[in-house]
């Protein structure tokens, strides 16, 4: 069995492994990107809301507080060089009840706290004038939040990345790993059974990513997180949007709530739900539609359950599990497991596309480093 020698290995071919492979390849590194599906981001990457997020929500000093913010400003400037559809569209949080308004006094701080921006506090004048549809009793306005064709961004950093000398694998598995003194032994399962020895390999395997970690011989397992599946529901509105901008409840635990979603055809989705799951399975489950119209009618009151139509489900990768729902992003260098070249991407779920160019960036310099 040959064994191909490589300088780098990106295991993934979602957003976050594409933006990886993209920069890698950007610096001279020789990368192979290896994806098991036929084509990249077949799975989170195309199964989410296509927001670019302030970074509103997270922890201060969190990894998904500082990659959302540092990448959402890279995202801006990477869609405006290379044309990507992109509207920086705006978003209202809303406050329903009296009660509901400590919370915006919450996220006001920790958006201040996290550089996502000043957020502008709206009366309920002002909220009805910028979206006359929702009810609340208050509501801040995030200038800086997005929408973006992920397709098409992925797809230029596929781009980027291949005329960088980048070489993408596809339809290949990674079935087994094992640490060696000069790198990683992968073996990995393509039309034959082939060997890749790699200095740097970096596990951006999404839902899969420990999984593929524990098969690494040599890591201890007992580092390595368990990765639990949320699934989250998206209903489509039939008939043109009644919103002109994103419109986001105050967010329950483990999630961002039943929220406003527009795409850059201007159409109007709700969504996503949460449900712990276990095992990967995307069907969609139609009787949760009376829980999606109870909690829409909470902000948008003229909702009717014959207005929603199936979307889609994406499933989430999470390191925290119902005990933990909004665990941060886990980044593993040998720091942390002892691997020399071993660069484990965990629980890299929402804000992931909003800070894929900035997590981009960080890999690199841990890469460049040694």
């Amino acid at each position: 069995m040959a064994t191909i020698e490589v300088d780098c290995v990106v295991i993934g071919a979602g957003v976050v492994g594409l933006a990886i492979a993209r920069e890698l390849a950007l610096a001279g590194r020789e990368v192979f990107l290896i994806e098991q599906h036929s084509t990249i981001g077949q799975e989170t990457s195309s199964r989410n809301s296509e927001v670019i997020h302030a970074g509103i929500y997270y922890p201060q000093g969190s990894l998904k507080a500082f990659h959302c913010v540092r990448g959402r400003d890279l995202l801006y400037e990477y869609c405006a060089a290379h044309e990507i559809a992109h509207r920086q569209i705006g978003k209202v949080i809303v406050a329903v009840t009296s009660e509901e308004t400590a919370v915006l006094e919450r996220y006001l701080q920790g958006a201040r706290a996290n550089g996502a921006g000043e957020l502008e506090r709206l009366s309920v004048s002002e909220l009805r004038a910028l979206e006359p549809n929702v009810t609340g009793v208050m509501g801040l306005l995030s200038s800086k939040t997005g929408i973006i064709d992920s397709h098409g961004f992925m797809e230029s950093l596929l781009s980027d990345f291949e005329l960088a000398n980048g070489v993408f694998v596809r339809q290949t598995q990674v079935i087994q790993g094992r640490i060696q003194d000069n790198g990683i032994q992968l073996r990995i399962r393509d039309q034959e059974d082939s060997e890749v020895r790699a200095r740097w390999v970096i596990n951006c395997a999404g839902l899969h990513a420990s999984q593929l970690a524990l098969k690494i011989c040599g890591v201890p397992q007992e580092l390595i997180p368990r990765t639990q599946y949320a699934i989250g529901h998206y209903y489509s509105l039939r008939g043109p949007s009644p919103f002109g901008r994103l419109v986001y409840p105050i967010a329950p635990k483990g999630g961002l709530g039943i929220h406003v979603t527009l795409d850059l055809a201007g159409r109007c989705r709700f969504g996503p739900d949460i449900r712990w799951i276990d095992r990967l399975d995307y069907r969609f489950d139609d009787s949760r539609k009376s829980d999606f119209v109870q909690a829409i009618a909470h902000y948008f009151p003229a909702i009717q359950e014959a207005d929603l139509e199936p979307g889609y489900t994406g499933i989430r990768p999470k390191i925290g599990g119902p005990q933990n729902p909004n665990a941060d992003f886990c980044i593993q260098t040998s720091q942390e497991h002892s691997v020399k070249g071993l660069v484990n991407l965990l629980g890299i779920e929402s804000p992931g596309l909003t800070a894929s160019l900035s997590l981009a960036q960080s890999i690199k310099k841990i890469v460049s480093s040694h």
